[in-house]
């Protein structure tokens, strides 16, 4: 039996915490590139977190599916690996190449708008209302700024507009890999993060080999820009992740969506001394609008019944 969510400080810490940590990720992305090719980069990702998390998972017993699954719930477990790991770190590591770390979190807030329209076909009482779509649209706008607008022209790569699209075909992925894994049986949340970072060693180790070769020399400096990015956004904050989702729920965790393209953009430009082009900023704020708009129900209830509980004597 689940226990009811409950809202705490020590809540709003870890929320806080998941936001600085997955906003400040694509600007290590970018600096730990400037030292190693971009599939190696994504195979020393997954790597360093696979280690850590298949550890503690060991530790618990390698519990995984509560009841023996059949071959859809493997094939669905292994898609999922692939679209939440594999794929999309990959792109992302190629897409960064071309484009700064700002662009890459405005895009993440993205995700959110590419759900609902997969949701209403494919979860069951997930349906798309006015408000949503409405949400979705403002949102797509902004989304279009982004990859078709005038955002970021000015740094003069010549390959941007494909990294740009690598960035949102990574932020796709993420999105249906969150559909198919509402539709996994009952398993344990240790088991599957574990279990999905294995599954993306077994792809993009060989996808850097066939495509980059054996791993470059890199420095120290590199290799510790590389484990952070897998021990601490990868690993330790999937970890925090699933406490916020056990204790708050995972309205709660939705929150996260709204401070990771704001830090990316602040970290990119206090960092990096990205260019902030006004159009990053309409794009950034169309996302949010959008996403906030298409979730206002949830958001509602989530503060409205936090207050309420307050003012009961």
């Amino acid at each position: 039996m689940t226990s009811t969510p409950q809202i705490t400080p020590s809540s709003w810490i870890m929320i806080a915490l998941l936001g600085v940590t997955w906003g400040g990720t694509f600007m290590v992305m970018e600096i730990a590139l400037r030292g190693i090719t971009p599939f190696w980069l994504a195979s020393g990702r997954i790597g360093f977190a696979a280690v850590l998390l298949t550890l503690i998972w060991g530790m618990r017993g390698f519990a995984l599916f509560e009841t023996k699954p059949d071959r859809a719930a493997l094939t669905a477990l292994i898609l999922v690996g692939l679209l939440s790991t594999a794929v999309p770190f990959m792109l992302l590591s190629w897409g960064q190449q071309y484009v700064t770390s700002g662009f890459t979190g405005v895009s993440m807030a993205a995700i959110a708008l590419m759900v609902l329209p997969l949701a209403h076909f494919f979860v069951p009482g997930e349906r798309m209302t006015l408000r949503r779509a409405i949400g979705m649209c403002i949102g797509f706008v902004g989304v279009y700024m982004l990859i078709g607008g005038t955002a970021l022209e000015s740094s003069g790569i010549d390959r941007e507009w494909a990294g740009r699209l690598a960035v949102l075909l990574a932020t796709l992925c993420y999105a249906v890999s969150s559909i198919i894994v509402r539709r996994l049986p009952p398993i344990d949340s240790m088991g599957l993060a574990a279990t999905l970072l294995l599954i993306g060693c077994v792809m993009v180790f060989p996808a850097a080999l066939i495509t980059e070769g054996l791993p470059p020399e890199i420095s120290r400096e590199t290799l510790f820009w590389v484990a952070l990015l897998g021990l601490v956004p990868t690993a330790a904050a999937n970890l925090l992740r699933v406490v916020v989702i056990r204790t708050a729920g995972p309205v709660f965790m939705s929150l996260v969506n709204y401070q990771v393209p704001i830090w990316s953009v602040i970290f990119g430009a206090w960092i990096l001394s990205e260019d902030l082009p006004p159009s990053l900023f309409s794009a950034l704020v169309l996302i949010l609008f959008g996403v906030g708009l298409s979730q206002y129900g949830a958001l509602k209830r989530l503060f409205f019944t936090r207050f309420a509980s307050k003012m009961t004597p």
